[in-house]
């Protein structure tokens, strides 16, 4: 496999590859258990993967546990580590800082570490109360301060609180998702392009569409969820690289691998198991066909940033 490139995540000194490995789904204890999930974390880092993002929302802390076991024997040593704090269950959208601090220490015992690299404001409702005197934000400064993390952000889809967060000139990382993707670009339009001016990084995430370009033909009823008035476009794309042999996949990770980000931000993806993962990493360094490329633009108008 073509060695992923390195990134930079805005003024943070991490050095990110390119992708990250996102663990929403390692959290399922349905779909995966304890032996796949380290199985899939340890395959990741094994394959040049230096990025870890979880949460203690996902699968109700089963994913923040199966990571941390997954980062034992040396593992941890070798990933930049980021989590999220204000969706935990027992303390779920109290973004006060007593509970923000819980939740941080919490994360520490799950994920087995000292130190976390980065946890950002997940899904708040008020993003200016969050920012406010002693609540999430200063708390994190605090803890931040105390050695305890190392960076700091917000984690929501809203642009309007990216831009809030972002302009308070404290926020390091926002994660977008689901608004850079074959079916809406519009982070490129306002997120993007304010992270890129305060140097904040950007993290592309949700970048398969939650499933709709994940590679299975587009489920109409799901698409119209995720993207309203999307769904028949989501199908067409879908029909036409089926029609050539190439799954959807690597053209919806290729195009966000080539996102406006000038090199300041990276992408997560989020297999289940090593065989998701291989064909994540297949597909998304696969060789970069600019004819077939160049079909693809003139169907849909969406192509490659070159």
């Amino acid at each position: 496999m073509p060695e992923l490139e390195t990134r930079r995540l805005g003024r943070t000194e991490l050095k990110p590859k390119a992708i990250g490995l996102g663990c929403a789904f390692l959290g399922s204890p349905q779909r995966v258990s304890d032996d796949e999930g380290i199985a899939t974390v340890r395959e990741a880092i094994d394959r040049g993967i230096n990025f870890i993002d979880t949460s203690a929302a996902y699968g109700g802390g089963e994913s923040e546990r199966r990571v941390g076991l997954a980062l034992q024997g040396g593992y941890r040593e070798k990933v930049y580590l980021q989590t999220k704090a204000g969706t935990h269950r027992d303390r779920r959208h109290d973004f006060s800082a007593k509970s923000i601090r819980w939740t941080v220490e919490n994360s520490l015992r799950q994920l087995k570490t000292d130190y976390i690299d980065a946890v950002l404001i997940h899904d708040p409702r008020d993003i200016e109360k969050v920012y406010s005197p002693g609540y999430a934000s200063d708390e994190l400064l605090k803890m931040r301060d105390e050695g305890l993390i190392g960076y700091t952000g917000v984690g929501c889809r809203s642009h309007d609180f990216h831009r809030y967060a972002i302009e308070t000139g404290v926020c390091d990382i926002v994660i977008t998702f689901l608004d850079y993707t074959l079916l809406s670009q519009t982070a490129a339009q306002t997120t993007i392009p304010l992270a890129l001016e305060h140097d904040v990084g950007v993290i592309l995430a949700s970048v398969q569409g939650m499933g709709v370009l994940a590679g299975p033909r587009p489920d109409v009823e799901l698409t119209g969820r995720r993207y309203p008035g999307q769904a028949e476009r989501a199908v067409a794309m879908w029909d036409w690289c089926n029609a050539r042999g190439i799954s959807i996949r690597r053209f919806a990770l290729q195009f966000c691998l080539a996102a406006p980000l000038n090199g300041n931000g990276m992408l997560l993806v989020g297999p289940a198991s090593p065989r998701e993962l291989d064909e994540v990493l297949s597909d998304a360094t696969a060789d970069v066909d600019l004819d077939l490329w160049g079909e693809f633009e003139r169907s849909f108008g969406v192509g490659l940033e070159v």
